[in-house]
């Protein structure tokens, strides 16, 4: 893959991210911040870290101190708490408390490090649940959320609030984007927990494997999901560190989606199943249509690099990798 920045600043706009700056990414080892680690360190910035084992990003002082130490020149917060449906629905408090914990922790604690840059990553579940499509940045705060994880989007809400306020009130340099669903190298394969595209990819790799006829999947596969692959989420992270300093949200993501059937068969093609797909239609299928309006972060020059059937055949190699042998 290219190291090649998209999109890079207009050469007459300096770069508000200065060359080999020290970036705090909180959130390293999850999906994203591993990403965000690679991208960095390839832009040839010092990239710091600390695992949970380390500092407990809910602990204010803690992180406080943590960064007064480091005194990054920016952080970049992709750490939270994250579950499926179930969890959510079972655990509201948790991931409401959990989530305002790390976000109340890391951006006071950057802000009074004296933290330059900071970019927040919220989530584009805190849309609400019957937002026009594509789904602009300005829909925010217009209707009711989905209620299996108004917790989760509430508290991520509630950060890009808190990013507004330290602008409004500091004149900090912070921002704040929405990703839209996300794969790639470090996805969740499990499939209790896992997104859609990861457990279609363990789905058919284990049917091929024991040769069953047929893979059955949820619903009627019409519904329509929009996927970015996690590198190209990392550059536009970098590109908004380098050259966005609005008050305003930014979308990330690719600006085009597929159905779920199309995106299963893509799949079964890829891990060169060769059985039969089977939808039950008797399952819930979820939200009709879910995209992301990406114009603003097209108009400071992104444009993703990963086409969606190479970017899964990537994750699918990746994964194999990851396995024991005969799995």
């Amino acid at each position: 893959m290219t190291t090649e920045l998209p999109g890079a600043p207009r050469e007459s706009a300096p770069s508000l991210l200065a060359p080999g700056a020290r970036v705090f990414v909180a959130g390293h080892r999850g999906l994203v911040g591993s990403a965000l680690v690679r991208r960095f360190t390839a832009d040839g910035h010092e990239v710091v870290t600390r695992g949970r084992d380390g500092l407990d990003l809910r602990d204010a002082a803690a992180t406080e101190a943590f960064l007064r130490d480091v005194r990054p020149d920016a952080v970049v917060l992709a750490a939270a708490k994250v579950g499926g449906i179930m969890a959510n629905s079972t655990c509201p408090v948790q991931f409401l408390e959990d989530n305002l914990r790390i976000q109340l922790s890391v951006i006071a604690g950057a802000h009074a490090a004296g933290t330059r840059r900071l970019l927040f990553l919220g989530s584009s579940c805190i849309y609400p649940k019957r937002a026009p499509q594509p789904i602009r940045e300005d829909a925010l705060l217009t209707g009711p959320l989905e209620p299996t994880n108004e917790a989760y989007a509430l508290a991520k809400i509630a950060g890009i609030v808190q990013i507004q306020s330290y602008r409004r009130q500091y004149g900090a340099s912070y921002i704040s984007a929405m990703p839209t669903n996300l794969y790639g190298p470090g996805d969740n394969f499990d499939l209790e927990t896992s997104h859609v595209l990861p457990a279609l990819i363990r789905r058919f790799h284990e049917a091929g494997r024991d040769r069953a006829p047929e893979v059955t999947l949820w619903g009627s596969g019409s519904p329509r999901r929009e996927f970015l692959h996690v590198d190209d989420l990392a550059a536009a992270c970098a590109l908004l560190l380098s050259s966005y300093d609005g008050d305003d949200p930014v979308n990330i993501g690719c600006g085009e989606d597929l159905t779920i059937r199309e995106l299963a068969e893509t799949v079964r093609e890829v891990t060169g199943y060769q059985g039969e797909i089977a939808w039950d239609s008797s399952k819930p299928d979820g939200t009709p249509r879910k995209l992301l309006d990406v114009s603003r972060l097209a108009s400071l020059g992104f444009t993703p690099r990963i086409p969606l059937r190479d970017g899964i055949a990537r994750t699918y190699a990746w994964w194999l990798g990851q396995l024991p042998p005969r799995a």
